[in-house]
C-alpha cells in the first residue's frame, strides 16, 4: 500500500491521520456449514444485519458512508454489496463494490478500502466479505448446441499450469515442505479445541450478529466438533490424492457467513467518538506457483513485515485462513511464526471456510483478540492464501484513539 507500508522502527502514525486507514468496529455473522443453519440465507441476507450492526454500533450518520466493498467468490453476480447495503437499509446514494480475489476476497475488500482511505478526504467504508456457498448459483458454460455443460469450479489458471484442485494443492505442499500427517492431525484437532473452549468462554460473543432463518434464530458458530480425538482423526482416509495425508478431518469444510469492517482516517475515527482500533500498518499481496496455491500467503506477509522493518517474532496475533492444515502449517513455518501462537480461538478448520468472507472473519478476529489484550501498540497479521496461486497479507497495530 503506497504511503503505508513503512520502513524502521514504529512511528506514532504512518500518514498524516486523514489519510491513515484505522479500522473502528468489526462483526461477523455465525459460520455454518454449507446446507446447515444458514442455507436458507442468500448471500445479501447474510451480509445486511451486519451491515445495519456497525452503523448502529458507532452511532453513524449512513449518508456518511462514502462507499461499501465486499468481496464474493462464488455468489451469482449482481454486485451483492449494492444488493446487501439496501436491504440493510442504507441510502441509495450509497454505490457498492464487489470485488473477487477467490478465498482472499473479504481481506482485499478491506485492504482496497484502506488504500482509499489512505488517498485522502477522511471517508467512512464498510468493507468485508460474504460467502452464501448454500445458496450459490448453478455454473454452465453453453455447449455448441445451446445446452449447459455445468462445472463444479471455475478455471483458476490456464491449463498449461495444471489448475490443480485445492486438496491436491494441499498434498503437494504437504510433501514438498515436509508436514506429515500426524502433525496435520495435531494440528486440526487443536483448532477444533481452541474454537469450543472460545465458543464456551464466550470470546465470540462480541463480534457476532445473529441472524433470523426460517428455522429460527441462529446466534453461534456451527462448525466445532467436540467429539473429535486423535484416535477419531487417525482413522480418516485419505481425501484427494491415495495414499496422501490431506483427509477429511484435516481440511476445512464449506460455510455460509458474512464479516464486515468499519475503516477510515484516524481524524474521521477520533471525531465520531471511537475509543480504539487497528491502525493498517501496511499490506500486500503476492502470487506464487499454482501447483503450491496454499503458499500464497507467506510471500505476501514477508514483503508486509520487511516493509515495515518488523521481525515475525514480534508480532503479538496472528490470524491465518486454515483451509488445509498441510498449508497452514507450511505457511507458518516458512513465515517464521510459531504455529502455537496464531489463531488463538481456532480457525477456518473448526469454524469452517466462508469463502469470500474468511479474510474479513481474520480481521474480525484480530480486533476482538486485541480489544480483550488491551496491549496499545500490539502488531497483528491477517494472512490467507488463495486459488490461482495468490495470497494477501495485511499487518495492523492495536492504537487507543484518544492517545497519540
Amino acid at each position: 500500500m503506497p504511503g503505508i507500508q513503512g520502513c524502521g522502527p514504529l512511528v506514532p502514525e504512518l500518514l498524516p491521520p486523514d489519510r491513515q486507514p484505522v479500522i473502528i468496529a468489526a462483526r461477523r455473522t455465525p459460520v455454518c456449514p454449507v446446507n446447515g443453519a444458514l442455507r436458507s440465507l442468500r448471500a445479501h441476507e447474510l451480509l445486511a444485519p451486519v451491515l445495519r450492526e456497525l452503523v448502529s454500533e458507532l452511532a453513524l450518520d449512513p449518508a456518511s458512508v462514502s462507499d461499501v466493498v465486499i468481496g464474493n467468490a462464488v455468489g451469482g453476480g449482481g454486485n451483492v454489496a449494492r444488493l446487501a447495503l439496501l436491504e440493510a437499509g442504507l441510502p441509495v446514494s450509497i454505490p457498492g463494490i464487489t470485488v473477487d480475489r477467490q478465498c482472499g476476497s473479504g481481506l482485499d475488500a478491506i485492504v482496497m478500502a484502506g488504500r482509499l482511505v489512505a488517498a485522502g478526504g477522511s471517508p467512512v467504508y464498510l468493507a468485508g466479505g460474504v460467502e452464501s456457498t448454500s445458496t450459490a448459483p448453478l455454473r454452465a458454460h453453453r455447449t455448441d448446441d445451446g445446452d449447459p455443460d455445468f462445472y463444479r469450479r471455475a478455471q483458476f489458471v490456464p491449463e498449461s499450469f495444471g489448475d490443480p484442485d485445492m486438496g491436491v494443492a494441499a498434498e503437494t505442499v504437504a510433501q514438498e515442505y515436509g508436514v506429515g500427517r500426524e502433525r496435520q492431525d495435531t494440528f486440526a484437532l487443536a483448532s477444533h479445541r481452541k474454537a469450543l473452549a472460545a465458543i464456551r468462554d464466550g470470546r465470540f460473543e462480541d463480534e457476532l450478529v445473529p441472524l433470523e432463518t426460517t428455522a429460527g434464530p441462529v446466534s453461534s458458530d456451527g462448525g466445532p466438533r467436540a467429539g473429535l480425538t486423535p484416535a477419531v482423526m487417525a482413522r480418516f482416509p485419505a481425501a484427494f490424492v491415495p495414499g496422501g495425508t490431506v483427509t477429511a478431518g484435516n481440511s476445512c469444510f464449506d460455510a455460509d457467513g458474512a464479516s464486515a469492517v468499519v475503516i477510515t482516517s484516524l481524524a474521521r475515527a477520533r471525531q465520531v467518538g471511537a475509543r480504539d482500533g487497528l491502525l493498517v500498518r501496511g499490506t500486500g499481496t503476492a502470487g506464487v506457483a499454482p501447483r503450491v496455491l496454499g503458499m500464497g500467503a507467506v510471500p505476501a506477509a514477508n514483503d508486509v513485515l520487511a516493509s515495515a522493518g518488523i521481525p515475525a517474532g514480534e508480532l503479538d496475533l496472528v490470524e491465518f485462513n486454515e483451509a488445509f492444515a498441510s498449508q497452514t502449517l507450511a505457511c507458518l513455518d516458512q513465515a517464521g511464526i510459531d504455529a502455537d501462537r496464531a489463531n488463538l480461538d481456532g480457525g477456518a478448520l473448526a469454524l469452517g471456510h466462508a469463502y469470500g468472507a474468511s479474510g474479513a472473519v481474520l480481521v474480525t478476529r484480530l480486533l476482538a483478540q486485541a480489544r480483550r489484550t488491551g496491549n496499545p501498540g500490539a502488531l497483528a497479521l491477517a494472512m490467507i492464501s488463495m486459488a490461482g496461486g495468490m495470497g494477501t497479507a495485511a499487518l495492523l497495530e492495536y492504537r487507543l484513539l484518544g492517545s497519540r
